[in-house]
């Protein structure tokens, strides 16, 4: 099959790729459409489904042009948004609910002051916060979505899938069930007492079947008909596949809109750990029938990248997220500024929905470029709060990490990243590695692929950046600033109103 391909949909945050990934590894081909953001109040973050629907629509039919019709579909998507759609007709009641959404918060504080919280994490392995889709869902049905048994809630890989299939299948995977704070991460089922909790009918939710297995088969107007959709991920999920990190232990963070830390802890569902969160990492279909479920552990930074598009969108210090990397170059150092990008709340290990963002240390010899250091220096500062968690909780050191998403060009990051952890860094050849997870599962499914052991034989090093020895000045600087980041972030924590 050297000559066949596999086509991704990556439907993220801000927009939609669809991406050709060939069976023996020639050039990549892909089309891309942004989408709008909708900010109809402070805290609220919504989408159109039907805007990013017609994105998919539009992008494969490009890729389609070029490549001809593909062996199969891979999806891999936003998580936590959700879409409450007609089954039969295929209305959508209102805007999809995006993940940065905080309007829940405070149905997510009565949870936890009636003791819910024990609960919650017990099944879902997640903590009560308004990033998952329960409460979501919960508040669509309190304010106009329809209690109707065609009336259905979805993530975004459903909306699609739905669509793609003609209306004929709808159906998740569990790593994106388990972000909606309805699934038992152990049965791998909708949990009956959480949709009691939260008013959330689980007749109203999809199927879960495995990330790597047969969907159904494609018969959406205007595009092929008959092509396999064999697998779905949700977005960090289908990164740590597509970052093959196949073994207990191995490490992903992909720095993207947020950041998020995924490490591989294996077949055995670990117990809640403080701070982090636990999730399906992804299951596959053998062909004897059997699924092998692997779980991971997760630390959830949900701001990064968006706080470069700030920069460039909200004070104009850019003009283009590309020039942030050599701009933070000019300077040294940060010159005392630190940046907590707590925009929405902070993440793990925080999780503190009522934090907000901060700038601290100003000085009038503070420039524009000491600013944007202090957003880059955020990210690796955030993601060394996530993995001295993670490391902490699961008793086993990271030995090396790997990174990926639009950030991780900026080598300035990866030698920071570097030096906070105390850790090897490596960047793959093929940096979009969210979509090259979706069409990983979905080629293993239909034999593009034979095993994952030859999918981890495709992956490449673009970079690797050692620590400084331990006792260093650069290591002995880096500890200082993390010690100065969390003074930072604790200034930003509880600070808006309950």
């Amino acid at each position: 099959m050297s000559d066949s391909y596999v086509l991704a949909i990556d439907a993220g945050t801000t927009g939609v790729r669809c991406r050709a990934v060939h069976a023996d590894g020639r050039p990549s081909v892909s089309s891309y459409r942004e989408f709008t953001q909708h900010f109809p109040e402070p805290g609220r973050v919504e989408h159109d489904a039907v805007e990013i629907w017609n994105a998919v629509r539009t992008t494969f039919a490009e890729v389609v042009a070029s490549e001809g019709t593909p062996t199969a579909v891979g999806i891999t998507n936003q998580r936590e948004t959700v879409v409450a759609w007609n089954r039969t007709t295929g209305e959508v009641h209102g805007r999809a609910i995006v993940w940065q959404d905080r309007r829940t918060a405070e149905h997510c504080e009565r949870l936890a002051r009636d003791g819910a919280l024990d609960t919650v994490r017990s099944i879902t392995g997640l903590v009560l916060d308004p990033y998952f889709s329960g409460t979501k869902i919960a508040w669509m049905l309190a304010n106009g979505v329809p209690r109707h048994a065609d009336v259905v809630f979805g993530t975004i890989d459903s909306w699609i899938l739905w669509n793609l299939t003609g209306g004929e299948v709808l159906a998740t995977d569990p790593s994106n069930a388990s972000r909606t704070m309805l699934f038992d991460i152990r049965t791998l089922g909708w949990s009956e007492p959480l949709g009691d909790l939260l008013g959330v009918p689980v007749s109203s939710l999809p199927a879960v079947r495995p990330s790597s297995g047969r969907f159904g088969v494609t018969r959406a107007d205007g595009l092929p008909t008959g092509v396999p959709v064999s697998g779905i991920a949700g977005d960090q999920q289908a990164a740590l596949f597509g970052q093959a990190c196949f073994r207990p232990g191995m490490a992903k963070n992909t720095y993207g809109t947020g950041s998020f830390v995924l490490m591989n802890v294996g077949a055995d569902c670990p117990t809640p750990s403080p701070g982090l969160l636990t999730t399906v990492a992804w299951s596959v279909l053998g062909a004897d029938g059997t699924v092998d479920t692997a779980y991971a552990l997760e630390g959830s930074i949900f701001v990064t990248g968006a706080a470069v598009q700030w920069l460039r969108d909200g004070l104009g210090i850019i003009s283009s997220s590309a020039e942030i990397g050599p701009l933070a170059e000019t300077v040294t150092d940060s010159g005392g500024v630190f940046v907590v990008p707590a925009f929405t709340g902070l993440g793990s290990p925080w999780w503190d929905p009522y934090a907000r963002g901060s700038i601290l240390g100003i000085t009038r010899g503070s420039t524009r470029a000491h600013i944007a250091r202090a957003v880059v220096e955020a990210m690796a500062l955030q993601t060394r709060d996530a993995i001295t968690a993670m490391e902490t909780a699961s008793g086993r050191r990271i030995e090396d990490l790997r990174v990926d998403g639009g950030a991780s060009v900026m080598d300035l990051l990866l030698r920071l990243q570097a030096d906070q952890l105390g850790i090897t860094v490596r960047r793959p050849v093929d940096q979009e590695t969210t979509a090259l997870g979706a069409a990983y599962l979905a080629g293993l499914a239909e034999g593009v692929w034979p095993s994952m052991d030859a999918i981890a034989e495709r992956w490449r090093t673009d970079a690797v950046v050692e620590p400084h020895e331990s006792g260093s000045p650069e290591r002995v600087a880096a500890d200082a600033l993390h010690a100065q980041w969390l003074r930072a972030v604790e200034r930003s924590r509880h600070w808006a109103d309950h």
